[in-house]
């Protein structure tokens, strides 16, 4: 299966389009991401329980737990985002897809960014679905949930896309995931501290619309720049 959809991505017309390279990439790797549930479930067991221990280790505070709750949202959330791209490029290594995905006819960066699409819908949409549940427990009113809703609906995307660098950097290297964390977590501190940002300003009553610009600002340069730096480091580390 995996051979022939690749066979398929390499040898499509080009008047067809380059959206159908997109779209044949995104659909596969997504179907892969629905049969491997054990990825997906692992990521969301571990962002339930980070942000769970945090209520029982400090105390049934409402201020305290409230101050706390957006930071400590970010982190497990960008934590646990960075579980299922250690296997992003890998899988696709192993079976000799990726040396397919790079012959292709179709830009690179465009498979990329369906990759990448998929990786977000298949393990990092359902953390943010879930994170209105976990904000019950930090005693955030329904206003404060909606903000840390937002954010991590504009701010995750950017944590796939700049994780995927990391992959791509550290692919077919023994301990390729400890150092592929290494690598990108400093990157995006910046979406940590705006995503964060924007529910701790709607908490004191500031405004929140600065916030939403800079996260807004990042997926768009994210989107530009991090599928055409993960398909150099793909080139790279291929040869």
């Amino acid at each position: 299966m995996n051979t022939h959809v690749a066979t398929h991505v390499a040898t499509s017309a080009a008047p067809q389009g380059w959206l159908e390279g997109f779209s044949c990439v995104f659909q596969r790797d997504l179907r892969i991401a629905l049969r491997r549930r054990t990825d997906s479930l692992a990521a969301v067991v571990f962002f339930v329980m980070v942000v769970s221990l945090f209520p029982l280790g400090v105390g049934p505070e409402p201020d305290l737990l409230r101050t706390m709750a957006p930071g400590v949202v970010w982190v497990a959330a960008l934590l646990a985002c960075t579980l299922p791209l250690a296997r992003l490029f890998a899988d696709d290594l192993q079976d000799g897809t990726l040396e397919q995905l790079l012959l292709s006819t179709h830009p690179l960066p465009l498979l990329v960014l369906g990759k990448i699409a998929a990786h977000w819908c298949g393990s990092v949409l359902l953390l943010v679905l879930i994170s209105p549940l976990l904000a019950l427990q930090f005693d955030l009113s329904a206003s404060s949930t909606g903000v840390l809703l937002l954010t991590l609906l504009i701010g995750s995307p950017v944590l796939s896309l700049v994780g995927a660098i990391g992959a791509a950097l550290t692919l077919g290297l023994r301990g390729g995931g400890v150092l592929m964390s290494l690598l990108t977590l400093p990157l995006v501190i910046p979406v940590l501290i705006f995503g964060a940002g924007a529910v701790e300003a709607h908490i004191a009553g500031l405004g929140v619309g600065g916030h939403f610009s800079l996260l807004g600002a990042l997926l768009l340069l994210s989107l530009f720049a991090a599928p055409l730096v993960t398909s150099a480091a793909l080139r790279i580390s291929m040869e």
